[in-house]
């Protein structure tokens, strides 16, 4: 059976060299390691030898299965480094290199990029802050007390307790007023927060807010930058109103209208006929919030304003879904 054994070793040679594919190695594997091969048969007659027989037999064929794995293994190295260099998958290092396609930054990321290079054009500088915030930040620090019935208006997420996901990025202008002193002009972009959810809103979205405050700062200091920025962003040409509003934190406070986009006025279903679409809400700091930071409301006054990202970049493209840019499909996305 030993002889046998050694015959069974010199046709596995003879074989493997002859092997040129994954198919014939796999054949010649099961050939002698499968459950009818050769090394497996040798096994099973070993089964009636006497003691000291099968013992000596045992240890050569344990060598011949040590043997045919290992060659096996390094063969089917070979056969993989010799894939790598031929045939139609075969990768050529002298090749020049397939460049993929350019990538772009994201609409809300472009406009965001435009609106920030705009007010730093005019002096303000960039300020961030957390995105979760303390209740007092983000109401109480503005003018919104617990039972003020604005509250309401900002369909809030609550963590715990006191601790919520800021619904504007105001927050940040009480921080840098805690820790600076007049004249300021920040501006404060991020992600907010809001219970809501539809064509035109969702639960996450991207504000700008900005502050200035100096001495004598008056309405038509706002309403001049309000109007460069639209028409920076938006057109020389384009048409701005101020309509009254209310917002805690401003006295008196208006929103800032353009002439509707889709219909240059003409008054269509996206501006409900009126030929106008408001973009953002603005006014001058109301003296409870200047308080509230230990600022003299006699010496100092200023202006704030907010914006909502994705609503300017759906006006400034045309864009009538907000979830199309939440979608990441490449179809919308490659348009930018």
């Amino acid at each position: 059976m030993i002889d046998q054994i050694q015959q069974h070793k010199q046709d596995f040679e003879s074989r493997i060299g002859q092997v040129s594919t994954p198919e014939h190695l796999k054949q010649l594997r099961t050939d002698f390691l499968g459950k009818k091969g050769c090394v497996t048969e040798t096994l099973k007659a070993m089964r009636g030898l006497p003691p000291e027989e099968k013992r000596a037999v045992g240890k050569h064929v344990n060598q011949l299965k040590a043997h045919v794995e290992s060659r096996i293994k390094e063969k089917t190295a070979e056969l993989a480094g010799q894939s790598q260099g031929q045939g139609a998958g075969a990768f050529d290092a002298t090749l020049p290199g397939r460049q993929g396609p350019p990538g772009t930054l994201h609409p809300i990321t472009q406009v965001m990029d435009e609106i920030i290079a705009v007010f730093s054009s005019l002096g303000f500088e960039v300020a961030e802050g957390p995105e979760i915030e303390s209740d007092y930040y983000n109401f109480e620090a503005l003018n919104m007390p617990k039972d003020h019935p604005a509250r309401d208006m900002q369909d809030t997420f609550y963590i715990e307790g006191e601790t919520v996901l800021r619904t504007h990025t105001s927050p940040v202008q009480i921080h840098v007023m805690e820790k600076r002193q007049p004249p300021l002009r920040i501006i404060a972009p991020g992600k907010v927060y809001r219970c809501d959810s539809d064509i035109t809103h969702t639960p996450m979205f991207h504000q700008i807010e900005g502050l200035m405050i100096d001495r004598h700062i008056s309405f038509s200091d706002l309403k001049g930058v309000m109007n460069i920025f639209v028409q920076q962003v938006f057109g020389e040409n384009t048409p701005v109103r101020f309509r009254p509003s209310f917002f805690p934190f401003t006295c008196p406070s208006a929103e800032v209208d353009i002439q509707c986009v889709m219909c240059t006025g003409k008054g269509c279903r996206v501006c409900s006929q009126t030929g106008w679409l408001e973009i953002l809400g603005a006014g001058m700091v109301d003296p409870a919030v200047f308080a509230g930071v230990n600022y003299d409301p006699e010496k100092w006054t200023g202006f704030a304003f907010g914006m909502g990202i994705e609503r300017i970049a759906m006006l400034k493209y045309g864009i009538h879904d907000i979830r199309l840019f939440f979608e990441n499909d490449l179809r919308f996305l490659q348009q930018f």
